[in-house]
């Protein structure tokens, strides 16, 4: 496609003067490099097109940086990165030393927060909002919010907050219907109540911008709101829900008529008090197999823009962990399945299929879910929690004073553990095993294939006493992870194991550990690989085998701090272990986007770094 408006745009100053139909050819030629974008890099597609006309809007009546835009999640600013000088770079999206897929504030003025997880948005924009007050600045905050977050309660607390201020800040209710999967819960039906009666909130939007251009105008607006209230709880029993606690509610506004929208922006810049817009979208806007099929195209690897077929797919982690809980399932009635919105990306669809009256989807609430887990396992329910790692960061709380103090036992599998790749700092599992490392009476598997995956499933539904982590990687496994000698349950060896030198490690990188052992095999010397399958605790078997060696090579896809690593290497010593101990692990920092073999190799946790280590 000639991309004859969008190429021209280096700021948003470019599309100020732009007339509307100008507007929508421009949001034809963004939708369009969309598309191409994200079928070569993969991404997150149909957020994107649902905010096209939205983001343009915004833009026209703002003025970004100083009026600042929080995104939630972050991942639908791809509009955004085009219109504030990235549509040279567009192209790098999602890829090694290029622009992120979520907000980024290195790389543009124009990006205010890291987004990368749900729900954080209004609290971040009240907090930006009333340091402009204090700091006698004038401009907005603009808060931009899909529903689907607002079945997370952290967006609650920030409402009540801000309700009761005079902050400049308006809240933009994106209303797709979706949050990843579709959305779940009582908001989801009081939304659909009053998307029932947009006549009316049309009418109040354009009353509002015609009274803000002229004299005396606000002062007008002000009182005919408080008799306007009073005639709309006559008419429709009750005032909204954002009504009641202190905002100014507009809307529900057409998301994809750009001159609507532009209308409504300007009316809430008026107001002054926070302001909720309610504006309808269509999640996958524009591209007919995205908006057939949103929930596939949320996050989506390479695919055919024809077909809309992906380029590659194989059994993942995710698929296997969904069919053994499925067959579990079939024979214990009292196995249940949580997720936190998240049915799809974590193998659930089949399980909330053949038993929906054992499938939980309690949306983007990760701390209300192991809290609700605690309640099923109190009353004799064995609840699986399935979770992404970087998501089951904002369950520590709750897993230590709900669990693990009450002594329950509640089984999380922990998806996309260790490095993901392209979706970058906000979303890889690095920290997992450290925090989880502290909690009492918690067992921890990090199983490197099929086979150990489903032992531990099945021994933290039935051997253990209290709840286990079962964490494992995004993707499949390497098929050279079957060479592996199954000693127990507790861990793996492959080698020769009499060598005095090991090569230690667990869950992914295991196979480049094989392939370590293979390559210096082939050179003429003989190390033994231990892969740990149950990392806390270490079993003592694995400890006689390392008090054994010379040299103890360990390798960790995990922040080093708090790590497996540390904490064996501390084990050994109070042991007695007098031989050399080595760990290699991600040294304490955020890990930037690329590959995942990229960042293996960078972070020297590939076979060649195994190698150099031993040598």
């Amino acid at each position: 496609m000639d991309y004859k408006l969008l190429s021209k745009i280096k700021s948003p100053d470019d599309i100020k003067s732009m007339s509307f139909s100008e507007l929508e050819e421009l949001s034809k030629e963004v939708r369009f490099k969309l598309i191409e974008t994200v079928s070569k890099n993969g991404g997150h597609l149909a957020p994107n097109l649902g905010v096209v006309e939205l983001t343009l809007a915004l833009h026209k009546v703002f003025d970004s940086p100083e009026d600042q835009f929080v995104f939630d999640v972050g991942h639908q600013c791809y509009t955004h990165k085009l219109l504030t000088g990235r549509y040279e770079s567009f192209d790098t999206l999602r890829t090694k030393d290029g622009i992120s897929g979520f907000c980024r504030p290195g790389e543009s003025e124009h990006d205010i927060f890291y987004s990368g997880h749900s729900g954080t948005s209004v609290s971040a924009g009240l907090g930006l909002a009333m340091a402009k007050r204090l700091n006698k600045d004038d401009s907005h905050v603009i808060s931009i919010i899909g529903d689907g977050s607002f079945t997370g309660g952290m967006v609650y607390e920030a409402l009540n907050n801000g309700g009761r201020t005079d902050a400049k800040h308006i809240i933009i209710l994106n209303d797709n219907k979706m949050s990843i999967s579709e959305n779940v819960g009582a908001f989801a039906k009081y939304l659909a109540v009053i998307r029932s009666k947009p006549g009316y909130y049309s009418f109040k939007a354009g009353t509002e911008k015609a009274l803000s251009r002229i004299p005396m105008g606000k002062a007008v607006a002000r009182k005919l709101y408080d008799i306007k209230t009073d005639i709309k709880n006559k008419l429709y029993s009750q005032s909204t829900f954002f009504e009641d606690l202190g905002y100014r509610y507009m809307g529900p506004v057409d998301g994809h008529n750009i001159e609507n929208l532009c209308d409504a922006l300007e009316s809430a810049k008026n107001v002054d008090v926070p302001v909720v817009l309610h504006v309808l979208t269509v999640k996958g806007r524009g591209y007919e197999h995205a908006e057939k099929d949103p929930s596939i195209f949320h996050g989506i690897s390479k695919f055919d823009v024809e077909t809309g077929e992906p380029k590659s797919s194989s059994v993942s982690f995710s698929d296997k962990f969904g069919e053994l809980l499925c067959e579990k399932a079939e024979n214990d009635e009292s196995i249940c399945a949580i997720t936190a919105a998240m049915g799809i990306g974590t193998g659930l669809k089949g399980f909330s299929e053949k038993y929906p009256e054992r499938f939980f989807d309690v949306g983007i609430a990760e701390e209300h879910v192991v809290t609700f887990a605690s309640g099923l396992a109190k009353n004799d329910l064995k609840p699986i929690y399935a979770v992404y790692s970087t998501f089951f960061q904002r369950c520590y709380d709750q897993l230590i004073h709900d669990i693990s103090l009450q002594k329950l036992k509640v089984i999380f599998a922990v998806d996309r553990a260790g490095l993901v790749g392209e979706d970058g700092e906000t979303h890889h599992g690095i920290f997992d095993v450290s925090f989880l490392g502290t909690v009492p009476d918690l067992k921890i598997y990090s199983p490197c294939c099929y086979r150990s995956l489903k032992a531990d499933i099945n021994n933290a539904l039935y051997a253990d006493e209290y709840s286990a982590v079962v964490r494992y990687p995004r993707g499949a496994p390497n098929p050279n992870v079957e060479k592996l000698r199954y000693d127990c349950i507790e861990y793996s060896t492959y080698g020769n194991t009499e060598s005095d030198t090991v090569i230690v490690t667990y869950g992914r990188i295991t196979s480049e550990g094989i392939d370590a052992v293979d390559a210096l095999r082939a050179e003429g010397k003989d190390v033994l690989l231990l892969s740990l399958n149950q990392i806390k605790p270490i079993a003592d078997g694995a400890y006689d085998i390392l008090l054994t060696k010379r040299s103890v090579c360990f390798f960790e896809e995990g922040i080093r701090n708090g790590g497996i690593g540390e904490r064996l290497g501390s084990a050994l010593l109070e042991r007695g272990y007098c031989g050399k101990y080595t760990i290699k692990a991600i040294e304490n920092k955020f890990v930037e986007q690329a590959s995942v073999s990229d960042l293996i190799s960078a972070y020297g946790l590939d076979s060649r770094s195994m190698i150099e280590m031993v040598k």
